[in-house]
């Protein structure tokens, strides 16, 4: 996966080329059966609401019907000094919904090839994980559902950054020097050697005997290597070939500051701790940024009209223009519940609605009560949300950069806004 500094750039920007020009259909909501005026009227006084209450500088909202767009909308500016306002086509990091729009996709491909199985040991595949008595056993089902027991985290940066703030030369410079080929930001260069560290960390880390529902994103550290492993291709170049060129989805990707996009990408946080800037083009993550930027946890970027159309083929069970790029088996099998007796809400890789999540209040509900049981999703960390309705035919798309100026600001969950905004579109259909 490491590649030298230049050679991404071109590399990414071939890539770029030959997208299938596949548009999103539009329509007005009045069209498609809702009741126009009243999802503006709620919309504009929730975003206007998170807005003043600094949730966020400025986000956006777009919700599809069937196949079609019935809303998009901008509100805001990128930052808070209001210079540059939020537009339609803006890119934005979006965190851990890289989980299901990156890795997943090909995990799903590899299950339906027959080239994974859910319920053999994921060390058959991951051949370190044999020699660990704690993992061998584990099944990718039970990791996917995150089911596993394994530990949620693991904050790599301390290795890269002193406890006086200063960063670890002998780990990462500031040009691509012999063996630091991958850069993770503007004049910083991590050695090649560290992914192996990071994956060593990863597998050497400790498992629970107890084995409930405990969100962890650790083995989508590693994806990208099975998946390369598996394939025989590069992990970009494989995500792009198989899904997102047939898509049309021009923007999803990864290190969008080496691909020259017109498109302005949306700022994340004032990092006072690893790049001493504002984060600007390159993942917010600071695990996904150990890995050059290119991982399965976190660092895909992209327009809310790119991810609308991959929610899309997920809500149409793996469909895009008659061709089946996945089965309908497989998208059924990884986007429901799989361990309710556990008291465990989430698909494979997906996230779902609480189990009794139509019986809640809105404030209690996650996300809005009134998605279907066959509902799924993802949230991301920098204030981003996608989630699909098969059932009720509806896409609901959320991106802000809920982590400007800090991180610390947690006002866009203690609002509820994404679940509020979501919840406007189910009660506003006739």
């Amino acid at each position: 996966m490491k590649k030298l500094a230049f050679s991404i750039s071109l590399i990414l920007l071939t890539l770029h080329v030959g997208f299938a020009q596949r548009q999103l259909v539009r329509a007005s909501a009045e069209q498609m059966g809702f009741d126009e005026e009243f999802i503006n009227q709620k919309v504009d006084s929730i975003m206007q609401m998170g807005i003043d209450s600094l949730a966020f500088p400025g986000a956006q909202v777009l919700v599809a019907k069937n196949d079609t767009v019935v809303f998009h909308k901008a509100y805001g500016f990128h930052t808070y000094d209001q210079k540059q306002a939020v537009e339609l086509d803006d890119i934005y990091d979006l965190a851990s919904v890289t989980k299901i729009t990156a890795p997943l996709p090909a995990l799903m491909k590899l299950v339906d090839e027959g080239k994974l199985d859910l319920d053999e040991p994921f060390s058959t595949y991951w051949e370190p994980w044999q020699k660990r008595k704690d993992k061998r056993d584990l099944t990718l089902r039970e990791i996917l559902a995150h089911q596993a027991g394994l530990i949620p985290y693991i904050v790599f940066l301390e290795k890269v950054v002193r406890k006086n703030g200063k960063i670890k030369k002998k780990l990462v410079h500031q040009t691509p020097d012999d063996g630091y080929s991958s850069q993770i930001y503007d004049g910083l260069f991590i050695s090649d050697r560290f992914e192996k560290k990071m994956n060593r960390g990863i597998d050497k880390s400790k498992v629970s005997d107890e084995k409930k529902y405990r969100y962890s994103g650790l083995s989508f550290l590693i994806y990208p290597s099975l998946i390369e492993q598996l394939t025989g291709t590069d992990y970009q170049t494989y995500l792009t070939e198989n899904f997102y060129k047939p898509l049309g989805c021009e923007t999803l990707g990864f290190l969008p500051s080496l691909k020259y996009y017109d498109n302005s990408i949306v700022p994340t946080e004032m990092d006072s701790i690893f790049r001493k800037t504002l984060t600007q083009g390159w993942v917010h993550d600071e695990n996904a940024a150990l890995k050059g930027g290119v991982s399965g946890n976190a660092g895909l970027f992209g327009t809310a009209d790119d991810l609308a159309k991959l929610m899309l083929f997920y809500q149409n069970f793996g469909n895009v223009d008659g061709k089946q790029i996945i089965s309908e088996e497989v998208v059924k099998e990884f986007t429901k519940v799989q361990f309710p007796e556990n008291e465990n809400r989430r698909g494979l890789g997906f996230d779902k609605p609480l189990l009794d999540n139509s019986e809640r209040t809105l404030e209690e509900a996650y996300p809005s009560p009134l998605a279907s049981a066959k509902s799924f999703g993802h949230s991301g960390f920098t204030g981003t949300f996608v989630w699909a309705d098969p059932e009720n035919k509806l896409t609901y798309i959320f991106l802000s950069n809920r982590v400007y100026p800090t991180r610390d600001n947690r006002n866009l969950y203690n609002l509820g806004i994404r679940e509020a905004l979501q919840d406007v579109f189910y009660r506003a259909e006739r």
